[in-house]
């Protein structure tokens, strides 16, 4: 594990430093409600296709994935290519869709605010189930984060692992307090650029000769990490082996914090030049962490007999092995930016959640742009007060939940966001049942084991919500006509809105 030293405390110092600058500059920027929640639209293409990378990925890219390429090989290419198809597929099919949307239905800001407004739920149900949904997981899913950069302060600093989770809180809380979602777009980009670069540049280092000579012996590497079609043991991936990892691309559709990103672009024009950007940029980082992976497997059987205690410390080993220690915090930065990157986005999210979803509809219709961001700003505290009680304990069973938290939000809000995009007969109650549906099957599903409940419940969850909101819209009735008035104007809109 890398010493905490001196270089290492000054470089992330630093870091941290420039991060909290940003969120200065984006607070004295954000004026009212939906330039807190949203960056009042202003997004060029740069920030928000990195940003939505960024916030995506979370520290599991130089971890996770590292750690699963090093322990399956070639297997997870599987896993990475359904990550970058899902990826080009919901900027393709979503963000531009989606934007022109919620401008259509009076610049709704969150998720929940767009369904209520796409069906004219008067009740409000569907505002605030979708609400609760998010508050959910992404409790479990900040406090998972909160949990690696403790983990990561108490490696750099030394610091006792309480205190280190309290820091890096602390950290992360204080520009998204201020700064809101500029800020978060902005550290976003910045940190994004730097996942990728790390990367890239440590397997390219070690390939170079970076380790001098690795010696080797191929023939003693178990040959099955080298075949796309068997499993480490030699045994044939099963359909639903292969389909359950490539299966993470349907996620994409239902993530509230990267559909975010879409809707604070700042035109549709820019759409398309941030879905290149958004998929070359999950290209070279994907490819980067598996490649980090297959070199780290070399290295550990050529300089450590083999033996590595915890496969998603690759990224880590490597460059403690390889750089000095100015460069090493540079590079473990890049994990640090992975975890906030993501937790800052969760944390926005929920606040808004909070804030827009449940105080403004349910308990003052009425309240001010002024009060809203303050009730946001008091949302994001108060939620990282109980992510961090959850994070305390780095064994808690809560971090189970992360597992599928990506499946529950993809199950939940993929189905119905895609239908309310393109089918003019989807009605609220059509909605309300996919969102339902989708999200306690993956909650039902995981809890089962054997035969077809061994494939990824973000599966049964999306087809499942799908059957129920088509089925459901069919059998009570056809929207009112109001509804299917806007549908008619927004798709006017998507060929004449800048």
């Amino acid at each position: 594990m890398i010493e905490s030293n001196y270089a290492i405390t000054g470089t992330f110092i630093v870091y941290l430093i420039g991060m909290m600058a940003i969120g200065y500059y984006a607070y004295k920027r954000t004026a009212n409600s939906a330039d807190y929640f949203l960056g009042g639209r202003s997004l060029g293409p740069w920030p928000s296709a990195i940003s939505a990378g960024a916030s995506d990925m979370s520290g599991w890219l130089l971890l996770g994935l590292p750690g699963y390429a090093y322990a399956a090989g070639i297997e997870s290419f599987w896993l990475a290519g359904g990550l970058l198809l899902g990826t080009w597929a919901n900027w393709l099919f979503c963000a531009k869709r989606l934007r022109t949307y919620t401008l259509e239905v009076n610049n709704a800001i969150t998720i929940p605010e767009y369904l209520a407004r796409r069906f004219e739920d008067k009740s409000k149900l569907l505002q605030t189930i979708s609400a609760l949904f998010i508050l959910l997981f992404f409790l479990f899913y900040t406090s998972s984060g909160l949990v690696a950069g403790g983990k990561l302060f108490e490696t750099v600093f030394g610091l006792d692992y309480s205190v280190a989770v309290i820091v890096g809180t602390l950290c992360i809380v204080s520009y998204t307090l201020f700064g809101g979602f500029l800020a978060v777009s902005w550290t976003d980009l910045v940190q994004g650029l730097l996942m990728a670069a790390a990367l890239l540049i440590v397997p390219i280092a070690a390939m170079e000769g970076g380790f001098g000579q690795l010696n080797t012996d191929l023939h003693n590497l178990n040959p099955e990490l080298l075949t796309l079609w068997n499993d480490v043991k030699g045994e044939p991936l099963s359909a639903i082996a292969i389909i359950s990892l490539a299966a993470w691309g349907l996620g994409y559709f239902g993530q509230p914090h990267i559909l975010a990103r879409f809707n604070a672009t700042r035109s549709n024009k820019d759409i398309a030049t941030a879905r290149r950007i958004a998929v070359t940029w999950s290209f070279l980082s994907m490819a980067g962490a598996l490649m980090v992976g297959m070199v780290g497997l070399l290295y550990v059987q050529s300089h450590m007999g083999g033996e590595l205690a915890d496969a998603e410390t690759i990224f880590m080993v490597l460059v403690n092995a390889m750089f000095h220690p100015v460069i090493a915090g540079i590079l473990l930065a890049a994990i640090l930016a992975a975890i906030m990157s993501t937790a800052d986005s969760q944390l926005l999210v929920s606040s808004s959640a909070l804030a827009e979803d449940f105080y403004k509809q349910v308990f003052n219709p009425s309240a001010s742009s002024e009060s809203i961001v303050n009730v946001g700003r008091f949302a994001v505290i108060a939620l990282s007060v109980v992510a961090l009680m959850l994070a305390f304990n780095p064994d808690s069973t809560v971090l189970g939940l992360v597992s599928y938290a990506w499946a529950g939000f993809g199950a939940a809000f993929g189905p119905a966001l895609l239908f309310s995009l393109y089918w003019r007969d989807m009605n609220r109650n059509g909605a309300l049942a996919g969102v339902l549906v989708g999200g306690i099957t993956v909650v039902v599903w995981k809890q089962l084991n054997g035969g077809i409940f061994d494939i990824y419940e973000i599966v049964p969850g999306f087809i499942l919500a799908s059957i129920a909101i088509v089925a459901v819209s069919k059998l009570t009735g056809a929207p009112a006509a109001s509804v299917t008035q806007t549908f008619d104007n927004y798709q006017k809109s998507l060929d004449t809105l800048d």
